[in-house]
């Protein structure tokens, strides 16, 4: 039987299923058929012992394992702080791969690990470690504006649904904008329009003249509220009723979800305003502080994508289309990538198209200019227009250089 030879320094494959309190591992040794299983805890004596285990062998080590929600943060940042290359297997490849082995649906920890090892750790993508690329608090701030929002939103959508209707319906056409505080610490004041009628005209134009901030025609405003208020249906509450309790105690959640996110917002721009990349994003039409926050927190270095095919598959924003035999589907969108990311590009064009002079719009004109008013045409135009931010940003984030409006011309 002819021996084989392996090279010094071919590496020590180790495969990892990601779970919650145990991680299953599978480590293939060159010159080795038997390939070594272990058991590593979610503690931090586990991954020495884990990270003693590989060093002898004194061999390159490469590791790859498929992310699950956020435990496998905390071993891979041990393992690449130990020197060792990371890798992430995607999960939709996973289990297609788990499917053709099997010939059937079948899921534990240690059979994952070894389709993980079937799939000769090179089919994979490179792992961006937030704290050991320096990207960890750029994503911290960007999810927890994203909660904060989304919880506020929801709140806004809990008041103008269920309390308005009900104490104050006419109000509902003094907001402007879920960004302001002004509107929630008026009704925080004022929940019912019998607090208002309560008192007189200019009485009550006098208390509310500092709750309302600074307005164009304030005094007008204030008068407007008021006749509103004297014929207003909303439903007559005793001042001192639980009902209004609970209305105000929304109120002050809502005030509070909004400094919440101002703060975050202000120390978003102090954290990044001098870094090249965020200078360079804000240049192009409607990528604010938020957008850009969220765009370097999800996509890291754009550098690292050799191509903007790859960053737009990252994004999910490549396209796929069904085939089978002669039946050839519509092409579409896979979505297989950041959600956020492309939330965050698609939110980004649709803004850009509004703007009297940039590329953006000028596409999309000539993109919908064969029919207007077909909503087919217009949202691959949106699709189109999103798909084109996304190499936008990704060009002047390789290149150095800030947006230039028609800089194809």
């Amino acid at each position: 039987m002819t021996k084989i030879i392996v090279a010094q320094d071919a590496p020590v494959l180790v495969a990892i299923d990601i779970a919650k309190a145990r991680h299953e591992v599978l480590i293939a040794i060159p010159d080795k058929k038997r390939r070594r299983r272990l058991t590593v805890l979610n503690a931090l004596a586990d991954f020495n012992r884990l990270v003693t285990v590989l060093k002898e062998y004194g061999r390159p080590v490469r590791v790859a394992f498929g992310a699950t929600g956020n435990y496998h943060r905390a071993l891979a940042y041990h393992l690449a702080t130990a020197g060792f290359e990371v890798k992430l297997v995607s999960s939709v490849a996973l289990a297609r791969t788990r499917e053709a082995l099997n010939n059937c649906w079948d899921k534990n920890d240690p059979k994952d690990a070894q389709v993980i090892l079937h799939m000769k750790i090179g089919n994979e993508q490179y792992y961006h470690d937030p704290l050991v690329c320096g990207t960890n608090d750029i994503q911290e701030l960007s999810k927890t504006h994203d909660i904060v929002s989304k919880s506020k939103t929801e709140l806004w959508h809990r008041v103008l649904t269920h309390y308005l209707p009900l104490y104050f319906p006419e109000a509902d056409r003094f907001h402007r904008s879920s960004r302001s505080d002004w509107f929630f610490a008026f009704l925080e004041r004022y929940p019912s329009p019998h607090f208002i009628t309560a008192m007189g005209k200019e009485a009550f134009t006098a208390d509310a003249w500092d709750v309302v901030g600074r307005k164009v025609a304030k005094e007008r405003l204030l008068a407007d509220t008021y006749e509103t208020a004297e014929s207003s249906v909303g439903l007559s509450v005793a001042s001192d009723s639980d009902a209004i309790s609970m209305f105000r105690l929304v109120l002050g959640e809502g005030r509070s979800l909004i400094a919440q996110r101002n703060q975050i917002e202000d120390r978003a721009v102090e954290l990044l305003k001098d870094l090249p990349d965020y200078q360079l994003l804000t240049s192009i039409p409607e990528i604010g502080p938020i957008n850009a926050l969220t765009i370097l927190a999800e996509a890291g270095d754009l550098r690292r994508f050799g191509h903007h095919r790859q960053f737009l598959k990252f994004c999910g924003m490549d396209l796929a289309t069904i085939k089978s035999g002669t039946f050839r589907g519509q092409t579409k969108l896979s979505k297989y990538g950041n959600a956020r990311l492309r939330r965050t590009l698609w939110m980004a064009g649709q803004v850009a198209i509004v703007q009297r002079t940039n590329s953006f719009r000028d596409k999309f004109e000539r993109y919908i200019a064969k029919d207007r008013h077909n909503t087919h045409l217009r949202r691959k135009a949106y699709t189109a227009i999103a798909a084109k931010m996304a190499r936008t940003v990704h060009g002047i984030i390789k290149n150095g250089e800030p947006y230039r409006p028609f800089a194809e011309g």
